[in-house]
């Protein structure tokens, strides 16, 4: 095989797990932000002033949580599968199934990074922001197009190594 082809797919592969790895780390700070907003406003309720904006706040780290760990859970192959009637087929089906679900996979990521992205167009055109702390909200989606995208290298890297996880849990 050509050197040069195995050095380009090497570079790929620590730089989709580097994104990966650094979305997962940013997701995991994002469910700790949404508990932390959550447990100070709920004492600050009883206190009788509510924090300004949680959720406002919550929002965005839910969607920055769900968006992050998306590559991450597609990379160490965590989706929830049936594998009972996956391993009832012959070898050549579960190629066969694999293969046509990972295509399918790859197709509907594609169509949700495009749309995600026109959506943030959208939203910084109008210049929409949060309803509580004023924040613009056109970044959210253009966000969640990069997830997708990478979720595509991912599940295209599965596609290629079908027997070996991407990322090891």
């Amino acid at each position: 095989m050509n050197p040069r082809l195995i050095k380009a797919y090497e570079y790929y592969n620590v730089v989709v797990r580097s994104a990966v790895m650094g979305l997962a780390y940013i997701a995991g700070t994002a469910v700790c932000v949404m508990v932390a907003v959550t447990c100070v406003d709920v004492v600050l309720r009883r206190l009788g002033s509510p924090l300004h904006g949680a959720l406002d706040i919550v929002t965005i780290a839910g969607t920055i949580a769900i968006g992050g760990a998306m590559p991450y859970t597609t990379a160490v192959k965590g989706h929830v599968s049936i594998e009972y009637f996956f391993h009832k087929l012959s070898r050549k089906g579960r190629i066969v199934v694999d293969t046509f679900s990972r295509l399918i996979g790859i197709t509907l990521f594609i169509y949700l990074t495009r749309q995600f992205a026109q959506y943030g167009t959208t939203l910084r055109a109008s210049g929409r922001v949060m309803p509580t702390l004023q924040t613009p909200v056109f970044w959210m989606p253009y966000m969640l197009s990069v997830c997708c995208a990478l979720v595509t290298l991912v599940i295209l890297h599965n596609m290629l190594h079908p027997n070996r996880k991407m990322i090891k849990p």
